[in-house]
């Protein structure tokens, strides 16, 4: 990571490590996780709310925290590649509290728009994410969305999304002045972005083309408390650290306007139904 590339996360909340891994690891990762969804169920297996008809994601369920049981993804999670870039963008290696692996078939809806540090809860400072494609992304088969700059708005209180395009029933408002950006990737490459950074996705409108991905979430190494979900955290050399427990609730921001420009008011309150995203 050279400098630019802080000054990039540090002013648009994200960056995306183009090639960080190799196409023979992508084909040994991929072919990895398809064969443990072809063995069936997993602990903590995420299908999202249901909707009626056929549902792409009853046999591609997301599957959440492999590392606890599966070596490959601690490995993956851990990678000294990964540390580098998440050190060299934050300052200290950060603590690994997530892994996650969407398979998100043709067909499946995507994610909308969420703030991840509304589910983790990291205090002080915030959680990042390591978002790797295991295929190619693109608007088709609904790459990463994101909105530049919004990593330094506050928690922004929820509204109900719409579930015929969205997995999750929660997303946050935009004003007009603010769209979401596409994130185009190639297999291999890895997006790093905020906690506070708005981001989400939309369906997998492609005819044939999955759009598989392996996340890691990690926390900020001066945090000291994350939801109990993500307990316990881990060093980036593997060895267990214990946190406090951040509580659900708060504080959020609301839009509003102040001379006629959007503005965020903390004049909201939220509760976490759910113990992630």
């Amino acid at each position: 990571m050279s400098d630019s590339d802080k000054e990039v996360f540090e002013r648009e909340g994200y960056l995306v490590a183009r090639g960080a891994f190799r196409a023979e690891e992508v084909d040994r990762l991929r072919d990895h996780f398809m064969e443990l969804r072809r063995r069936g169920s997993h602990p903590d297996d995420l299908v999202g709310v249901r909707v009626a008809g056929r549902d792409p994601l009853r046999r591609y369920p997301r599957m959440a925290q492999m590392h606890r049981w599966d070596d490959v993804t601690l490995r993956w999670l851990l990678d000294s590649r990964l540390r580098e870039c998440l050190t060299a963008l934050l300052g200290e290696e950060p603590y690994a509290v997530q892994s996650m692996l969407y398979f998100k078939p043709p067909g499946s809806r995507g994610q909308a728009l969420h703030q991840d540090n509304f589910y983790l809860r990291a205090a002080p400072g915030t959680c990042v994410a390591a978002w790797m494609a295991l295929d190619p992304t693109d608007e088709e088969n609904g790459c990463m969305m994101v909105v530049p700059g919004s990593q330094r708005w506050p928690i922004l209180c929820t509204a109900k999304a719409d579930t015929r395009v969205s997995f999750t029933d929660v997303t946050v408002p935009l004003p007009d002045d603010h769209q979401a950006r596409p994130v185009r990737m190639d297999a291999g490459d890895v997006l790093f972005f905020n906690g506070s950074l708005v981001h989400g996705s939309r369906p997998n409108t492609s005819a044939g083309r999955f759009r598989r991905a392996l996340i890691g979430h990690y926390i900020q190494a001066e945090a000291r408390q994350v939801a109990q979900y993500f307990h316990p955290a881990l060093r980036m050399d593997g060895t267990p650290l214990r946190l406090g427990v951040s509580e659900g609730g708060g504080p959020c921001g609301e839009w509003t306007e102040a001379d006629g420009v959007p503005a965020i008011a903390m004049t909201g309150r939220h509760t976490v139904s759910r113990k992630h995203e």
